[in-house]
């Protein structure tokens, strides 16, 4: 069974969705940056700060491509789509869903862009990230998914049908 990988915006539910996805169809959960931290045994924000931004991305990349499982629902991190080898090594593997939430929605959500562990440059901000890396979500996503009037059961039941009929 090919897995289902969600990507989106930090703040899109990638995470939450992912666990829920998961319990209703039975099939296993992975948080691509829970592997990452527990690869630098530190958190995210941690490693961007003290390591910088390319080495975080090298390891994000490695994680990613060297991922092998079959039927998981896995988050990733909102970054992951900056790595086109590991995006590609996805895919391959893969159902594809971008969760896209709109801007301003993303920007209610998180309030803590400093210390969440946003994989991006200092003079970034929500909507450079935002801008830079919406076309990414859509060349990789398979299924594209408008959340901001769904309710989390409702996200996890159109992402079911839009897979599986």
């Amino acid at each position: 069974m090919k897995n289902i990988v969600l990507i989106g915006m930090p703040g899109s539910g990638k995470s939450t969705v992912g666990v829920l996805l998961a319990k209703a169809l039975g099939l296993q959960f992975c948080d691509t940056d829970l592997l990452i931290q527990q690869k630098t045994g530190e958190k995210l924000q941690e490693t961007i700060d003290t390591k910088g931004l390319s080495y975080f991305l090298t390891i994000e990349e490695k994680i990613l491509s060297n991922l092998d499982c079959n039927g998981f629902v896995i988050a990733t991190g909102g970054s992951a789509v900056l790595s086109s080898k590991a995006m590609e090594h996805l895919k391959r593997s893969s159902k594809v869903v971008f969760l896209d939430v709109p801007l301003e929605e993303i920007k209610q959500r998180i309030n803590n862009i400093t210390t969440r562990g946003i994989a991006m440059e200092k003079d970034d901000n929500i909507d450079t990230l935002f801008k830079k890396r919406l076309p990414l979500y859509r060349k990789y996503a398979d299924i594209t998914l408008r959340t901001e009037k769904l309710t989390l059961e409702d996200t996890v039941e159109e992402i079911i049908k839009v897979i599986y009929i």
